[in-house]
Parts: structure tokens; C-alpha cells; sequence
């Protein structure tokens, strides 16, 4: 490289050096390439992501470096396109909101907006004119915003939205016919009282110790009978001394059992057999049962009757049905191919719908509105509105007052295959892009990192015809 000297005093560059194109630049810290390959960092990674992998290539930059990077790059070029897709995206769920525009023939994003009103939408149609058709949900501000920017413009009310609303109505009008829902058999159930005759199944089990003292009882015994002493049998058993004596001067088992594994007397065993015959009778209120003790003598609280009946409620058997299905249950069946529902579902829906001629009509209109949105054919959609103004369904007739309002954007959404799916798929991309930036997903950013992480400029042509005469891994 050259270095040039000025020989005029008065200016007040002294030296320049002869810059190699393509490799340095004036006060650049980085060369061209390197520079490209941070810039194709930060839009994949963006901050903190994208400084730790720069030290795998060599290059120590820090988080605002590779930020900068992003915000300098210039948006990539785009045609204004035939076909718009407009949608809304949270930068804050549930306070701030944005608007997002797309190709929807490429899918390409084309602009972030802040805000969702219609003065947002009409001032970029406006500034961007040519757009013939525009896809969007069936959002009143964006009909409005379409319809004041883009006059000339054909909208397109998306299909899923259509049936994403219809859904909530059909779901007002299951609701609203609640009481058809209830089985007709639904009525308390009926409990089988078991009385102290059957006992056996309801005495307690004998537990795990007081198996183990009662052997190790009866064999201490039959040890000590055939005239082994107590060291002895406690060495032979390997245990200890003091049990084995202890052991050895009980007469009975149950002179070992203490605690709550002892039998020991109660108050209430004068009462019991009463309390037997009045639990056969029926009578099974605690309270009750305490009230007539105490006028017999009983001088017990409440509390000893409680737990003596405690394993008798246990075994009562309620026969009670299952829960009646609730409203959404029913809304998800109706909304659902009949096809994919289960045996048990379809038989509940058809007692329901059987006992109910309003919720049958909303099935046959949900079945109609599925196949005109299925197969595309809009020129039924006024037959069926006609059939459901004739039925008393006033959640439907709300669904149709709001298709009526927005009846040129529901044919074409009926009649034509665009729809608002491409743009779905850039939201659930601006989704994953605000995760990924840790909460730094300020618009300006956002949309230089949703802008370019979507663009794929072309590849660059090949220059040699040779194949022979190739870089080794260069394909044609």
C-alpha cells in the first residue's frame, strides 16, 4: 500500500494511504467481510446470543456493537406487491400493539407499523399506492383503514376467522339453552347403608406389628418351654435382651399390644348395640344420634360418636351419573367433524340434540356454513343466511348482522383461495424473534431483525463456465 503526503502546508490532512477495495476502508475498524459476517450474526442471534458465538469466529464484540449493526443496515427492497396481508402483533400483550404487512403471494414482510387503528393502515396505503387485494381478520379498523387508503383495493375476510367467530356464536347459543344439557336422571343419589352385622369387612385389619409381636410371642415361648433361657433365645433371634424378657413374662399377646393397638374401654360401649339398630333404621345424622343418646344418659361428646360411625359412612355406596357435558364441550362437538368424535360423544350429542330441536337447527346451520367455507362456494352463503334469520337462534342472528357488515370482504373470502395464513405465520415468527431478545424487542429493532432475518437476497451468479475450472464445493 502507498502512502501519499500533501506538500501544501495549510491543509490539514498531512498523509493519505491508498485504501484496497473491498479489503480496507477509511477509519474502519473491520474490514468489509468481517463486518458482513457480524452484521449476518446479529440478525440471527441478535445481543448477548451473537457476542458469544463472534468468539468462535475470532472476534470479540459486545452486545450494543452488534446492535448498532443491525439498526445501520439499510431495509431490504421490496416491490409494492399485488397481494397484502395485514395483521396485528403485541410488542406488550394486552397494552401495545403493532401492525404487520406482507407479501402474501411471497410472504416477505414488508413493514412494522405502530398501532392497529385505521388512520395506521390508510396512511401507509397511501404513501405506498398500487395494492389490488388485501387479506386481512375481520377486524372493523382494518376494513375501515383498507377501505380510506386503498379504495380501489378488493378485501379478502380471512376463512379461520369466519369460523373462529362462528364458534363463539354457536357457543352463546348453547349456553343459552343450558337446561337442555342436564340429564333428565340426574336426580341425588341413592346410599346403601351396611349395618355392624356385616362387620367382619369393616373391622379393622390386624396391622403389620401387631403380626410381628404375636409371632415373636409364640415363638419366645415355645423357645422358653423347651428350656432354653433368655440369653440364649436373644442371641439364637438376635435380639435384644430386654425384649426378649419382656416378652418372655407376658401371658398373652395382647399384654404387649399397648397404645392405640390395645382394645381399651369407652364410654359408648353401653350405647352401642342402640346405635347399631338405629344405623340399620336409617338413621345415620350424627347429631341426631348424639341427641338421643343424651336423653338415654350418655355424658360422651359428640366427637366418640363421630369416629365410631366414621367406618360405616366409608362403605356407603352413592350411586350418582357422571357430569352433564358443559356448554363448551358441546360447542367443541358441534364445531367439530362429526367424523372425528368419539362413539361416546357422538351418543351424548345426539341425546342432547334429540331433546333439544334449537340446538339440532344450530347443528344442520354450523354443517351448512362448514361446507360453503370448505368448498369455497359463497354464492350459498345468502340462502344460508335467510335460513338462519328464520330459526330462534338469536346468537346466530348476531353472527349474521356482523356478516351483513362486512358482506364484499366475506364472499371474497368464501369465493377466492387468499386468505390470512401467510400473515399468521409471520406473527408466529415475530413471536419467536421477541423471545429470543430477551424483552429488547423495541419496534425500531424488532423490525430490522423481522425484516431481515425474512429476507434471502439471490444468490450470486457464476462467472465461470468451466466446471473444471471451479472452486472446489461451488455448485452451478
Amino acid at each position: 500500500m502507498r502512502r501519499l503526503y500533501c506538500e501544501n502546508a495549510a491543509c490539514p490532512r498531512r498523509t493519505f494511504v491508498e485504501q484496497v477495495e473491498g479489503l480496507t476502508v477509511r477509519y474502519g475498524r473491520r474490514t468489509p467481510t468481517s463486518r458482513r459476517v457480524l452484521e449476518a450474526v446479529a440478525v440471527a442471534l441478535a445481543g448477548r446470543a451473537g457476542s458469544r458465538f463472534a468468539v468462535v469466529l475470532h472476534s470479540l464484540v459486545s452486545r450494543t456493537t452488534l446492535l448498532r449493526l443491525v439498526v445501520a443496515l439499510p431495509d431490504p427492497a421490496w416491490t409494492m406487491p399485488k397481494v397484502l396481508g395485514v395483521d396485528d402483533f403485541a410488542t406488550r400483550r394486552g397494552q401495545h400493539y403493532g401492525t404487520v404487512l406482507i407479501d402474501c403471494e411471497s410472504g416477505q414482510p414488508l413493514d412494522l407499523l405502530l398501532g392497529r387503528d385505521a388512520e395506521t393502515l390508510a396512511s401507509w396505503l397511501r404513501d405506498h399506492p398500487g395494492t389490488e387485494i388485501i387479506c386481512r381478520d375481520r377486524a372493523g379498523a382494518y376494513a375501515d383503514g383498507a377501505r380510506t387508503g386503498a379504495p380501489q383495493a378488493v378485501q379478502v375476510a380471512d376463512r379461520f376467522h369466519l369460523w373462529q367467530n362462528l364458534g363463539t356464536a354457536v357457543e352463546r347459543c348453547v349456553r343459552q339453552h343450558h337446561a337442555c344439557l342436564k340429564r333428565a336422571e340426574n336426580e341425588p343419589g341413592v346410599l346403601a347403608n351396611s349395618s355392624l352385622a356385616d362387620a367382619p369387612s369393616i373391622a379393622k385389619a390386624m396391622s403389620p406389628i401387631e403380626a410381628r409381636i404375636r409371632e415373636r410371642h409364640a415363638i419366645v415361648h415355645s423357645l422358653l418351654d423347651q428350656g432354653h433361657g433368655i440369653r440364649e433365645i436373644a442371641r439364637e433371634l438376635h435380639m435384644g435382651g430386654n425384649t426378649v424378657r419382656r416378652t418372655a413374662h407376658a401371658e398373652t399377646p395382647e399384654q404387649l399390644l399397648t397404645g392405640r393397638q390395645q382394645p381399651r374401654p369407652s364410654q359408648l360401649d353401653p350405647y352401642k348395640a342402640y346405635l347399631d339398630k338405629r344405623w340399620a333404621e336409617g338413621v345415620t345424622n350424627a347429631i341426631r344420634l348424639h341427641a338421643e343418646l343424651a336423653e338415654l344418659g350418655y355424658r360422651g361428646n359428640y366427637q366418640i360418636i363421630s369416629d365410631y360411625l366414621r367406618p360405616r359412612r366409608r362403605q356407603r355406596i352413592r350411586v350418582v351419573g357422571p357430569a352433564p357435558p358443559g356448554a363448551r364441550q358441546v360447542t367443541g362437538w358441534m364445531m367439530r367433524h362429526p367424523d372425528h368424535l368419539r362413539d361416546d360423544e357422538r351418543r351424548q350429542f345426539n341425546v342432547i340434540l334429540a331433546r333439544c330441536p334449537e340446538l339440532a337447527a344450530a347443528d344442520r346451520l354450523v354443517r351448512a356454513f362448514a361446507d360453503i367455507l370448505t368448498t369455497r362456494s359463497g354464492q350459498h352463503l345468502k340462502d344460508w343466511a335467510v335460513a338462519t334469520r328464520a330459526e330462534d337462534l338469536p346468537g346466530l342472528h348476531t353472527f349474521v348482522t356482523g356478516l351483513e357488515k362486512d358482506w364484499d370482504a366475506v364472499l371474497q373470502g368464501l369465493t377466492t383461495h387468499w386468505n390470512s395464513g401467510p400473515v399468521e405465520g409471520r406473527v408466529n415468527h415475530i413471536k419467536m424473534v421477541k423471545r429470543q431478545m430477551f424483552g429488547r424487542a423495541k419496534l425500531p429493532l424488532l423490525r430490522k431483525r423481522v425484516l431481515l432475518t425474512a429476507f434471502r437476497p439471490p444468490p450470486p451468479p457464476v462467472t465461470n463456465d468451466n466446471p473444471g475450472d471451479r472452486p472446489h464445493g461451488m455448485y452451478a
